[in-house]
């Protein structure tokens, strides 16, 4: 009958690496991911089998953790996008009920089974589904989403998924195998009934953040249409005035040219088209666009912060509601900095510009000494504050939305935030 045990070992191995890939993010395409999976996993499993065979169960449960559980934590750990908290709380999560799983079949059968490895095996056959389909239906997708969007607050989970798989594994198998030590089997049946429990509590702290994060990204989504509103009402009270002006200019070029006093005429309205750009804030053709740095530099100049945009775009058609998002956030966050700084070191600057098939935006402000910021790193969020970050999330989402990217960083008391989107 020790088929049906070599059988499932090899069936419970199999299926860690399924229940870890549904829920870890992988930095390569899925084809990729998969292939270096088995190319690293396969030997190991089949590693783990011969010990099996030929040392039995009691050594190998002793040394499991060397010969299978710190390999593919290697292997895991160098094809995982995440390298801190959320790849080693997602490791262990899978290893822990996997191994959960095992322990669990292995009791049923010593003491029902009469220790015919059968029990082992059908249990062993239907509780790794079960699970996994558990985790599809209801984990996968938000787990996922929150692995994205939530950066901070996994190490205390790591840590605690870690020790209960040193717990369990240490439990079970020193000195020696539990069911060789029935004294203690009612602690160990409790911490075996503690885990899910724990698990649960997890599960729910990690979905409130779920939660919080997308309040956040409503409330940033109704921030920007603020911001949209708030530039339209600003555009028409600047029209209203120019349909009162107009009155006034029209008056004077018909007494110039009565008079016929062309030079003057044209030299007048040369002054009425030059003061219109300007109440406009002819920044780009684009409507849309023009609107937010209209709005935003109104707000620059209110607090005597020098600011320069220079805009490359025409009237050509371009997905302004994710641009606009991306503007709006970053010159809010720029706004915010440069409150913190003297008037005299507020500067701001904004480029927009083609390179290929991607348009190029650029903003870059002035910011505290003491802020610094690495390339490929993103500054945590701190809304009501001076600092970067805010905003930031959604921005890096609206990029890729369009097939491109945000970089931000710091450099000679600067803070730059590059964003490249496909246009084309």
């Amino acid at each position: 009958m020790e088929v049906f045990r070599d059988i499932s070992v090899v069936w419970s191995l199999f299926h860690i690496l399924v229940l870890f890939i549904m829920l870890y993010r992988s930095r390569y395409a899925r084809k990729k991911t998969i292939f270096l999976t088995w190319i690293t996993m396969l030997p190991l499993i089949v590693l783990n089998l011969a010990g099996l065979i030929i040392y039995g169960v009691s050594v190998m449960g002793k040394v499991f953790i060397l010969t299978c559980t710190i390999p593919s934590l290697l292997v895991f750990w160098f094809i995982s996008e995440d390298k801190k908290g959320r790849f080693f709380f997602t490791f262990c999560l899978a290893d822990t009920v996997a191994y959960w799983i095992i322990i669990v079949t292995n009791l049923l059968d010593f003491y029902f089974g009469g220790g015919q490895y059968i029990l082992m095996f059908i249990g062993r056959l239907v509780l790794f589904p079960l699970v996994e389909w558990i985790a599809v239906r209801y984990l996968r997708k938000p787990y996922l989403e929150l692995q994205k969007s939530v950066t901070n607050g996994w190490g205390i989970f790591a840590g605690m998924t870690a020790l209960y798989y040193l717990l369990l594994a240490l439990f079970a198998n020193f000195p020696a195998l539990i069911m060789e030590r029935p004294q203690e089997m009612p602690a160990f049946l409790l911490v075996l009934i503690l885990m899910p429990m724990t698990y649960a509590v997890i599960f729910a702290s990690l979905y409130r953040q779920l939660l919080l994060y997308r309040r956040q990204q409503s409330e940033a989504v109704l921030q920007e249409q603020k911001h949209a509103l708030e530039a339209q009402l600003e555009n028409q009270q600047r029209i209203r005035r120019m349909k009162h002006d107009m009155k006034g200019h029209a008056v004077t070029l018909s007494g110039l040219l009565a008079a016929g006093k062309m030079q003057e005429a044209q030299g007048y309205l040369k002054d009425v088209r030059t003061e219109l750009d300007s109440l406009l804030g002819q920044y780009c053709a684009n409507p849309y666009i023009n609107a937010i740095f209209a709005q935003y530099s109104q707000k620059f100049q209110e607090i005597q912060a020098e600011i320069s945009i220079d805009v490359s775009v025409g009237d050509e058609e371009l997905p302004y509601m994710e641009l606009c998002r991306i503007l709006s956030n970053g010159l809010e966050n720029a706004f915010d900095e440069l409150l913190g700084l003297k008037e005299k070191k507020r500067e701001v600057t904004v480029q927009m510009k083609y390179s290929h098939d991607y348009l190029i935006i650029r903003i870059k402000n002035s910011c505290r000494t003491d802020l610094h910021v690495e390339k490929g790193t993103i500054p945590p969020s701190s809304k009501g504050g001076s600092e970067h970050g805010f905003g930031l999330p959604t921005i890096k989402e609206a990029a890729e939305r369009l097939d491109g990217d945000m970089l931000c960083y710091t450099e000679k008391q600067n803070f730059v935030l590059d964003v490249m989107v496909r246009i084309r």
